[in-house]
C-alpha cells in the first residue's frame, strides 16, 4: 500500500484491488449486488446509539474497511476514507442490497440493527467471509464492552488475538506462474419460476445441534460441506427436476478459504471457487448415490495443488503485460462477459463461514450467528452455513416465490434425525 500527506490531514494511502476483487466492480448492479451479510444476535435489544459509537471506535485501525474505492485509468483501486463512519441505522428493508457508496460516506460496507441482532453487510470487493467475520466480532465486542460494566476491566482498544489486522494481497504472494484453466464452462440446470418483486429475497434459517449434524455425516461418510452441498443438489434434483433426467448437470459452486492452505492472516479476499457436480442421467437417483458423487466431486479438487492453479491462472491475467495496460472500460466489459459464462456453469452458491469463535468474556451476551449471500446472475437461490458453540445455521436466500427446494432441504436434514429451528422473514408466506 503506498501513501500520500495531504496538507493539514491525515495521510491517504492507496492499494490495488486483490485479484478476486478486481471483478466484483464490474458486474456489481441493483439486481446483483454482491453484498454479503453476517449477523451476530445477542441477548438484549440492541442500543443504536451504543452501537454507533462501537464502530466509530473500531472503524479507524480497520484498513481493510476504512476505504473508498476509485476507478482509475486502468483498474479501479481503493483510497483512504476519511469521512465519518456509515451511520447504524435500525433495519427496515431487505437484507443484501447494493451499497450505494455516495449514500454512505462513500464506504463499501453497512451496519444495522433490528431488535437484537446486529447486521454487516459488506460490497463482497473488500473482503471474503473471514474478513467480515473479523470486522463483526470487533464492532460486537466494543458494543459489549461500552453496554456492560462487567466488561470495563478490558481495554478500551485492545482486539482480540484472534482479529488480524493484515492486508497483504496473498493471491501475489503465493501466486506460482500457470496457464491452465481450472474452471468449467458447461452450462447447469439454472432454477426458474416466478420471481418475486425487485429487491425482495426470501430467507429462510435452520438452526441445528452441530452434534446431530456430525452424526449424520458420519453416516455417509462425508464433511459437513459435502454432507450440505449433496442435500442442497439432491433437492434441486427431487423439486426442480422431479426426479427426472436432464442433459445439464446440477452444479454447486463452493469458495475455498485458502488461508489454511497458504498459512495467511490477511483479511483482504482469499478463496477461490471449485464446483460440486452431479449429472442426473437417470430417474430416483438416491441421496446416498448423491452424497458419493459429491465427495468424489470436491475431493479430486480440495487440494492445495489445484487450488493454486485456479488462483494462479487468474493472477497470470491480471500480470500480462499486454492486460495491464487495456483500459478499465474495456476490461470490465471483458469481465461481464467471462463471469456471464462461467455464472452459469453453476446453478447455485454453498457457502461455508466455519466455526466462529468467540472470547469467553463475551460469550454470555451471544447467542448466535448465521451468514446469507445475494442471488445472481443464473443463481436464484442460494445456501449459506455457519456455526458458533453447539448450534449450526444454514440459511437459504431466494429471489423465487416457491419454496418447495428449501422445504425439501430441511425435510431431508429432518429424516437424518437432525432435529431443526425454522425463522424466516415471512416473504414467501404472502
Amino acid at each position: 500500500m503506498k501513501e500520500r500527506k495531504q496538507k493539514g490531514r491525515q495521510k491517504i494511502r492507496w492499494e490495488r484491488l486483490d485479484n478476486t476483487a478486481n471483478l466484483f466492480p464490474a458486474i456489481a448492479s441493483q439486481n446483483m449486488t454482491n453484498v454479503y451479510r453476517i449477523s451476530v444476535t445477542l441477548t438484549e435489544e440492541i442500543d443504536g446509539a451504543l452501537l454507533q459509537q462501537a464502530l466509530d471506535k473500531v472503524l479507524p485501525r480497520f484498513d481493510t474497511f476504512r476505504v473508498q474505492m476509485r476507478k482509475g485509468i486502468f483498474w479501479y483501486y481503493f483510497e483512504t476514507n476519511t469521512k465519518p463512519a456509515p451511520i447504524v441505522r435500525q433495519e427496515k428493508y431487505y437484507p443484501c442490497r447494493y451499497i450505494e457508496p455516495y449514500a454512505n460516506n462513500n464506504y463499501l460496507f453497512r451496519i444495522t440493527y433490528y431488535q437484537s441482532r446486529i447486521n454487516l453487510e459488506v460490497f463482497h470487493v473488500l473482503a471474503d467471509g473471514m474478513g467480515g467475520v473479523n470486522f463483526l466480532r470487533e464492532v460486537t465486542y466494543q458494543y459489549l464492552r461500552l453496554k456492560y460494566d462487567a466488561l470495563e476491566e478490558k481495554e478500551q482498544d485492545d482486539f482480540s488475538d484472534e482479529t488480524s489486522l493484515n492486508t497483504e494481497d496473498s493471491y501475489i504472494k503465493n501466486y506460482k506462474k500457470s496457464h491452465k484453466k481450472g474452471y468449467q464452462t458447461k452450462r447447469a440446470v439454472e432454477v426458474k419460476g416466478d420471481k418475486l418483486l425487485a429487491g425482495e429475497i426470501s430467507v429462510i434459517h435452520g438452526f441445528m445441534p452441530i452434534k446431530a449434524v456430525k452424526a449424520a455425516c458420519k453416516k455417509y461418510d462425508v464433511s459437513i460441506n459435502e454432507y450440505f452441498t449433496a442435500v442442497f443438489l439432491y433437492s434441486i434434483y427431487r423439486e426442480y427436476l422431479h426426479g427426472q433426467p436432464s442433459a445439464k448437470p446440477i452444479a454447486a459452486s463452493i469458495p475455498v478459504n485458502l488461508r489454511p492452505y497458504f498459512d495467511s492472516l490477511t483479511t483482504r479476499n482469499f478463496f477461490v471457487m471449485v464446483s460440486a457436480v452431479f449429472q442426473p442421467d437417470r430417474e430416483n437417483i438416491s441421496l446416498e448415490e448423491v452424497m458419493g458423487i459429491v465427495k468424489q466431486s470436491l475431493g479430486e479438487q480440495i487440494n492445495k495443488e489445484h487450488l493454486e492453479e485456479l488462483f494462479s491462472y487468474n493472477v497470470s491475467n491480471q500480470k500480462n503485460i499486454f492486460l495491464r495496460f487495456v483500459p478499465i472500460f474495456i476490461k470490465i466489459l471483458a469481465m461481464r462477459l467471462v463471469y456471464r459464462s462461467s455464472a452459469r456453469a453453476n446453478t447455485t452458491t454453498v457457502t461455508n463461514i466455519g466455526n466462529i469463535q468467540v472470547e469467553e468474556a463475551y460469550r454470555q451476551y451471544i447467542r448466535h450467528f448465521h451468514a446469507m449471500i445475494s442471488r445472481s446472475v443464473g443463481q436464484s437461490i442460494k445456501g449459506a452455513v455457519c456455526s458458533y458453540q453447539d448450534t449450526m445455521v444454514f440459511t437459504i436466500t431466494s429471489g423465487l416465490l416457491d419454496v418447495s427446494i428449501q422445504r425439501c432441504f430441511f425435510r431431508t436434514l429432518a429424516a437424518d434425525d437432525i432435529p431443526l429451528l425454522i425463522e424466516t422473514n415471512g416473504l414467501h408466506e404472502k
